[in-house]
């Protein structure tokens, strides 16, 4: 254990039941990750833990729902009492409730902003608050990694997914305000958009090919123990898509124009003859979107486009 990347270290994995959270405490705890793991409760949690305990690793189960206060407090506390502290939060807890915004019901809203924003919220909470106390304790910057689940639905602004993408985009925003807030903690924030084939994603991308699976979870896992380790150090308020064979870093959002009133004030009419040359488009299309990642791998959201 003693060679392995993060011997030693305490990771509390959210939404390890299943999927890309099963996946990742797998990865974290073959790493040397003693593993705190928490979803709903159930036979999936438990079937994760032992999976982990029988390869030789160390996991303990903190089950509840990540979107209330008292399972954030927990999952801390169980990490100090059964391992001693806690230095990696990965946050992958979610759901899906898809459909277009003019048929979206109020509930189908509320469920997937809880579970996803206010989840990754409540984790950052406790976990940052701990780690800002063990860093004024000990007078140095602590070690602490937090990788956060976003999604490209955000960069692309999924017609049928107002409530998701929206909480992804939500999701950046608040791993870029923890990387700056908490720096000088020694927290070290990203976020990761992958493209995985799991339960929640079945619909979406279809069932897996014949042969090793380009969108299996353990994909992504790589990136997630990476960016957990000690290399995460030099890393903070990223956003990376991952899938397949495919690490991309994106790059902040770009000033496309920019323009001043002649007379200190605009006038629709200035306005109009600045900006009209810029948007020509017939039908206009969303401007604000990346469909760069589009194309990064052959494996994309269904293997039949």
């Amino acid at each position: 254990m003693g060679g392995k990347l993060l011997a030693g270290r305490v990771a509390a994995v959210t939404g390890a039941g299943n999927g890309l959270g099963a996946a990742e405490a797998v990865a974290l705890a073959a790493a040397g990750a003693r593993l705190v793991l928490n979803d709903l409760p159930g036979a999936a949690l438990e079937t994760v833990g032992e999976t982990i305990r029988s390869a030789g690793g160390e996991a303990v189960l903190c089950p509840g729902d990540v979107a209330d206060f008292p399972t954030g407090e927990a999952l801390v506390r169980r990490a100090v009492e059964a391992f001693g502290g806690l230095d990696i939060l990965v946050n992958n807890a979610g759901v899906l409730r898809d459909r277009m915004v003019f048929a979206m019901s109020e509930q189908e809203w509320d469920a997937v902003i809880r579970v996803h924003l206010r989840g990754h919220f409540v984790t950052t909470r406790f976990a940052t608050a701990y780690w800002r106390e063990r860093s004024k304790a000990t007078g140095a910057p602590v070690y602490a990694r937090i990788v956060n689940t976003s999604s490209e639905a955000f960069l692309l602004g999924s017609a049928g997914q107002p409530n998701y993408a929206a909480a992804k985009g939500g999701i950046v925003a608040l791993t870029l305000t923890t990387a700056r807030g908490c720096a000088r903690y020694g927290v070290r924030a990203n976020a990761i958009c992958p493209r995985a084939r799991t339960a929640m994603t079945g619909d979406l991308m279809g069932p897996p090919p014949d042969g090793p699976d380009p969108l299996a979870p353990e994909r992504v896992a790589p990136l997630v123990t990476y960016l957990a380790g000690p290399a995460g150090a030099r890393i903070t308020g990223e956003v990376f898509v991952v899938h397949s064979d495919v690490v991309a870093v994106l790059g902040p959002p770009t000033v496309r124009a920019s323009f001043r009133a002649p007379a200190g004030q605009w006038s629709a009419t200035e306005l109009d003859t600045a900006l009209a040359p810029l948007f020509t488009g017939d039908p206009p299309q969303p401007g604000f979107v990346c469909e760069d990642t589009l194309p990064l791998a052959a494996a994309t959201f269904g293997e039949d486009r």
